[in-house]
């Protein structure tokens, strides 16, 4: 049986390094990688190794107990978020892994929504108890009060900090203590006995509540049986109605082999998932035997070919055979994207399947429902295509993208790089869709658009490395948007066209007015047939059209409202055309009429630094437009979370760090957009 789960957390939270025990323990690898050594399996990137970070999402799989585990060490820095997301929209389950100092940390929250969004089963594993200040209880409450979950806790520590040697399995009542390296189950010790049993019996109470055949059970038995509770505690997990917390610290090799029971016994196998849905309402249940159904979630574009990572949610898929590749399509000439098409889809054959552990490879014959594999040989598929039968197409829903906030100026130093440059842009577009290439129309630049200033400099450096060029790099631009604040009413276009044959005609009436939160809105109220349904489609594609240059700075347009509310048709003239360029010049006309606001981007800072420091940061976050939104305090530091200007940010950690002589640490979250001051 198959487990594909993924590894979540806050970056330094301990991901990779709970990985690499997973590897280890599971006789995957014969050494401990570790992150400070730059040994770890899944950080093989020099980009990683030299950050000392996860970058990209890098799959390995291990053997326990019976069960082949497919894991999936994700990124923890906010800039990664993407890599994130794709990772999340093709497995089955998580490990959502937390600091037992910081507990619940901002890009802990973030991937946890992410991962609410695909409906993926979680549990928790606290991990770093043995570090100064270490507490299960306050981390299991950030638990309960920022991720809004009802936490099921299994597990008892034996000792603190330092003196973390085990922990007291509350399900089975057992204690397993580790030593140098091996785990050893035994009986309670005395001196946690009393404790134990409160908390088992604090365990079954929350159980009982949430679980009908437990609240049952409980009810008749003095206790709820090992089995009952086991039973109750994988269906909570499964239905996200609960969420098992297990602790340890994955550095000091404590507490891993029991998550990965944990792993086995909780989170589900691809048969205990509901099928998966084609965009047409199809379903592909997890069977061997059905049709073909795959999702590509990663594309490697290297000169010499490309990898693409797929999973198999129906079907088998054999080297050799060929297959249908619908959804998102590129047409690749040197690399380049010349075409996007979201049809029929092409045919392509499946040269070689790999086996992926990290960046080595291992050829197999087949891969089957469940499956996470490397196919090469696919030039078409682009991240977010479906692999399918040919005999049964079908078009799975892709991840989505979130949209680049920050902008570069890129260019080569020398011209004879100009080919190359656009090579290597469109090769990292193409990997990484959170990256955006683009020209400026009035300056005629190139500029490269991404999630954040990391996101940016690993990108300009892949560059370098991968494609051996020399190029320059301006100062990052923030993305900005315009909204209304002021709207009209009853703004009347019409647009009359002659210029020999068929001419244009159409009459609008617009509201306009703003929106709560971000986005558009379109609505009709024209009666009486005065505008047929069809040209107030066409009207509406023209506002869209309208939206992506506002009168302010030429920035998109969003937060607003658009109502329809008369028109007039001419019975020659009107058109579909005629509509849709009224409905542009008619809104871009309402938005100059009305009081605009240009938006910036912010994001959430929290800002964790020494007492005696607390004053300066505080004063150079107001300098920066910041708006402090809080601040507490934690073993001798002060925690300062505040909304700054995204543009403000650039820069801040050097910043940071000279202020505090080092021992100031940041990290920051996306919070949308706020009005420019």
């Amino acid at each position: 049986m198959v487990r594909n789960l993924g590894i979540l957390a806050h970056v330094d939270a301990g991901k990779t390094t709970v990985t690499e025990r997973m590897l280890y323990l599971a006789g995957a690898t014969y050494k401990r990688g570790e992150v400070h050594d730059g040994t770890t399996v899944t950080d093989f990137d020099p980009l990683e190794r030299d950050r000392g970070i996860t970058i990209f999402a890098a799959a390995v799989s291990c053997a326990w107990d019976g069960h082949r585990v497919n894991l999936i060490d994700t990124p923890g820095h906010v800039d990664f978020s993407d890599e994130v997301e794709r990772s999340l929209r093709v497995l089955d389950g998580a490990i959502a892994v937390f600091d037992a100092v910081a507990g619940v940390e901002p890009q802990s929250e973030s991937v946890w929504r992410l991962a609410d969004r695909y409906d993926v089963p979680r549990i928790a594993f606290v991990n770093k108890l043995d570090r100064a200040g270490a507490d299960l209880d306050t981390a299991v409450e950030s638990i309960r009060r920022r991720l809004h979950k009802a936490p099921l806790v299994v597990q008892l520590p034996i000792g603190q900090e330092d003196l973390f040697t085990g922990v007291v399995d509350l399900v089975r009542m057992r204690a397993l203590v580790w030593a140098d390296g091996v785990c050893s189950a035994g009986p309670v010790p005395e001196d946690l006995l009393a404790q134990a049993r409160r908390r088992r019996r604090l365990l079954e109470e929350s159980v009982a509540e949430l679980h009908a055949g437990a609240l049952e059970e409980f009810c008749v038995r003095p206790s709820i049986s090992d089995e009952t509770l086991a039973g109750a505690l994988r269906d909570l997990t499964r239905s996200g109605a609960g969420l098992v917390v297990l602790c340890g610290s994955a550095y000091r090799d404590r507490g891993i082999e029991p998550l990965l029971d944990a792993v086995v016994a909780y989170l589900p196998s691809p048969l205990d998932v509901p099928p998966v849905r084609g965009e047409d309402g199809a379903e592909r249940a997890a069977d061997p035997e059905a049709p073909l159904a795959a999702l590509a979630f990663k594309v490697n574009a290297t000169a010499t070919g490309r990898l693409t990572y797929v999973r198999v949610y129906s079907g088998t898929m054999r080297k050799g055979d060929t297959v249908l590749v619908t959804g998102l399509v590129t047409g690749l000439v040197t690399g380049l994207v010349t075409g996007l098409d979201t049809g029929a889809g092409r045919t392509e054959r499946v040269s070689r399947i790999l086996r992926v552990q990290a960046d080595r490879h291992t050829e197999v014959d087949l891969a089957v429902a469940g499956d996470i594999v490397a196919v090469v040989g696919l030039k078409s598929a682009r991240l977010g295509a479906t692999l399918c039968a040919p005999g049964a197409p079908l078009v799975l829903e892709p991840p989505s993208t979130a949209e680049p906030v920050v902008s570069v100026a890129i260019e080569a130093r020398r011209s004879t790089d100009a080919d190359r440059l656009a090579s290597g842009l469109a090769r990292l577009a193409e990997e990484d869709p959170s990256l955006a290439v683009r020209t400026d129309a009035e300056t005629g630049q190139t500029l490269l658009s991404g999630m954040g200033e990391l996101h940016l400099e690993v990108a300009v450096e892949k560059l370098r490395r991968e494609h051996v060029m020399d190029v320059a790099v301006g100062r990052p631009q923030v993305a900005h948007r315009e909204t209304v604040v002021r709207g009209v009413s009853g703004l009347l276009y019409r647009h009359v066209k002659q210029d020999g044959g068929a001419g244009q005609f159409a009459h609008v009436v617009l509201d306009v007015e703003p929106l709560d939160g971000d986005g558009f809105e379109f609505a009709s109220t024209v009666a009486g047939g005065r505008v047929p349904r069809e040209y107030v489609r066409a009207v509406e594609a023209g506002c869209r059209d309208a939206l992506a240059d506002g009168p302010l700075g030429g920035h998109p347009v969003t937060g607003l409202r658009v109502t329809l509310t008369d028109g007039a048709t001419h019975p020659k003239d009107s058109s579909d055309l005629a509509f849709r360029t009224a409905g542009r010049l008619a809104l871009r006309e309402a938005l100059r009429a009305g009081a605009m606001e240009l938006l910036e981007p912010v994001v959430e800072v929290t800002v964790t630094v020494p007492d005696d420091a607390a004053g300066g940061v505080l004063g150079d976050l107001a300098a920066r437009r910041g708006r402090i939104s809080g601040s507490s305090a934690r073993a001798g530091a002060v925690v300062i979370t505040a909304v700054v200007p995204l543009a403000e940010v650039f820069g801040y950690a050097t910043r940071l760090r000279s202020r505090t002589q080092g021992r100031g640490t940041f990290t920051s979250r996306p919070a949308g957009y706020a009005p420019a001051r």
